[in-house]
């Protein structure tokens, strides 16, 4: 068992959230009433409920944050806080959901022809959430992507990518148009939206080029340019990390990407594939603000290149590349996501990219050399286990060299076990669903079952939804403290007598519905996120014919308290890179499963809110 230091640590910078309260009506007589549970008022604050005028709790609420209202009638809900005997201002009032969804409407951009005569239209893809002015409440940030977009390994033109910031209502804060020398697919655009500086604003970050448009219509770089070539790739012409203003989508500053392209042949072919593959992601590097880390390449040569915003200022903190001496086994290791935490118990943030980790002062933490892989995830997995846990699937499986699968120490790399065997092992996934196993269980697209953490199988059946196997989404949905699947547009819950899975939602076709999920078999929601409420996630769907977002919140109570997991810094972090390739769920840093302890109060402080 690893130890964490004694060392006191600093705390880190998190939004200055609003109440969150949402309101909901789960049948004719019933309003489930939910709010969130701020990470700093976790240990020392009580609540009063009240509709309209009226207080509808006779002693204030010390548990759970919700509360079931009998009534037929709609009215208006607010929160007030309760802080050493004395009743705080009342949230602003809400109103109640008729149904568990509210739609956010939407338009696309206009559709086109690209150079090869293909005719495009536009779809709703991944979503970002993030406090975009000011006010406390969680904003969109909505990625547009046309349908003849393209994975690396296929050539083609692609359509442009655009960048949306939306408020919950739908109205428009601005589009990003990042024009036609960024190429549109899952690998290319990963976009960061954080509040990076602390104003209580969040910004937006990606890669640019010439002929990005930003949100109040300016033109950066050279508005002619064309890079494309005869396949659609774009292998010359300059290449930036720009930083967009959240409010108003305006340029803030940009720099070179880091690495440029160089020899495209370098990294692994001449026609484009491995040159174009980007990861991003949010983490606290020196323990206290958020720092913008962007990288190129995982399946040869590397690059991990850290940023800092402050006072104005997008300064480059360190680089790291897997040609530079002693880096050399870091090759690669890399994954088709990216994760964020402190493994290491010193309060800083550690990247891990796949089956390596780099330590938050830009040097290899470790290498397991067991290369490449689709799926990873890093939490809290083990209540018995001081730290966190590690998990990750093998897309070059090959017995004796690198395994299937392997459940590993994130601190040192050493496997607690591993399952040998050979084949592409695409899927994986890691959630506590079972509750006579204590921790997490975990299965892969291996065809060896379901396995506990000590690595023995309790289950040879998978997890299912209507269409085959679950494996690539979840979220904490109903009350217990079980983690339910989201797979396309269904939610189901693991049922151990039956060794078979209960449908909970059924989203494709909700009341006349059309919705849909995104980026083909991974099969995902825009967005799951603990946006609204108590700690459940809300799910959002688009609608087939996009022109809506669909926002599902639960329609169950629950009694278990848990401040709101967008205060836990692993999985806000996470929540930040959800949208990063092949999409993976966010997990805590803290173990949140049956047989869990009452999570201490996060170290973080607030962002100061804006005047």
């Amino acid at each position: 068992m690893f130890l964490f230091t004694t060392t006191v640590f600093a705390q880190k910078q998190m939004e200055n959230l609003d109440r969150g309260t949402v309101a909901v009506r789960t049948n004719n007589d019933e309003v489930l009433v939910s709010w969130r549970i701020l990470g700093t008022e976790f240990d020392n604050t009580t609540y009063n409920v009240y509709r309209d005028n009226k207080l509808l709790n006779k002693e204030p609420i010390t548990g759970a944050s919700n509360l079931i209202d009998k009534t037929t009638e709609n009215y208006h809900y607010s929160i007030a806080a309760i802080v050493n005997g004395k009743e705080l201002e009342k949230s602003q009032p809400i109103e109640v959901w008729n149904k568990i969804y509210k739609k956010i409407p939407i338009t696309a951009p206009e559709g086109g022809v690209s150079p090869d005569g293909r005719a495009y239209k536009y779809t709703a893809n991944d979503i970002s959430v993030a406090d975009l002015d000011g006010d406390g409440a969680y904003d969109l940030v909505l990625k547009w992507t046309p349908t003849n977009d393209h994975d690396n390994s296929h050539r083609g033109y692609t359509g442009k990518t655009y960048l949306q910031g939306l408020k919950m209502d739908g109205t428009v804060f601005w589009t990003i148009d990042l024009g036609i020398n960024i190429r549109s697919g899952a690998h290319y655009t990963q976009f960061m939206v954080y509040d990076l500086d602390g104003d209580g604003k969040a910004e937006v970050a990606c890669k640019t080029a010439d002929g990005t448009v930003d949100g109040t219509g300016r033109v950066l770089g050279d508005a002619s340019a064309d890079y494309r070539n005869s396949t659609g790739y774009i292998l010359e012409g300059p290449e930036y990390l720009s930083l967009f203003n959240g409010e108003t989508g305006a340029f803030i500053t940009t720099q070179d990407y880091i690495p440029q392209r160089g020899n495209v042949a370098s990294w692994g072919d001449s026609y484009g594939n491995r040159v174009d593959r980007f990861l991003a992601c949010v983490a606290y590097l020196d323990g206290q603000r958020p720092s913008l880390v962007f990288c190129r390449g995982y399946y040869t040569r590397t690059v991990i290149a850290a940023y800092d915003y402050r006072d104005g200022q997008l300064t480059n903190r360190w680089v790291f590349d897997s040609n530079d001496r002693g880096n050399q086994y870091y090759a690669g290791q890399g994954a088709h996501s990216v994760t964020v935490g402190d493994v290491d118990g010193d309060g800083k943030d550690e990247i891990h990219y796949g089956s390596c980790a780099i330590d938050d002062n830009g040097k290899g933490l470790y290498t397991t050399h067991f290369g490449h892989g689709d799926a990873i995830h890093l939490g809290d997995f083990d209540p018995a286990r001081e730290g966190l846990e590690y998990f990750m699937v093998h897309e070059e499986a090959n017995d004796p060299n690198v395994p299937q699968v392997d459940y590993r120490d994130p601190k040192t790399g050493e496997a607690f076990w591993l399952t040998p065997g050979k084949g592409d092992i695409g899927r994986g996934v890691i959630a506590d669903i079972d509750p006579n196993y204590l921790g997490a269980e975990m299965w892969s697209s291996n065809g060896k079952g379901i396995f506990n953490i000590k690595g023995e199988v309790i289950s040879k059946v998978y997890p299912r939804t209507y269409r085959g196997p679950s494996w690539n989404m979840f979220g904490w949905w109903d009350g217990d403290l079980l983690r339910e699947m989201v797979d396309k547009t269904v939610i189901v819950k693991w049922n151990p007598e039956k060794q078979d899975t209960d449908v909970l939602l059924r989203a494709y076709d909700y009341d006349g519905m059309k919705l849909r999920s995104n980026n083909g078999t991974k099969s995902n929601p825009c967005i799951i996120a603990d946006v609204l409420g108590d700690w459940r996630e809300e799910v959002i769907w688009r609608t087939e014919d996009n022109t809506s977002l669909v926002l599902f919140t639960t329609p169950y109570s629950t009694k278990e308290k848990i401040f709101t997991l967008m205060h836990d810094p692993l999985y806000r972090t996470s929540i930040a890179w959800q949208n990063v390739a092949y999409n993976q769920p966010a997990h805590t840093g803290f173990y949140l499963g049956v047989g869990m302890k009452t999570p201490k109060s996060p170290k973080i402080y607030l962002a100061k809110s804006p005047e």
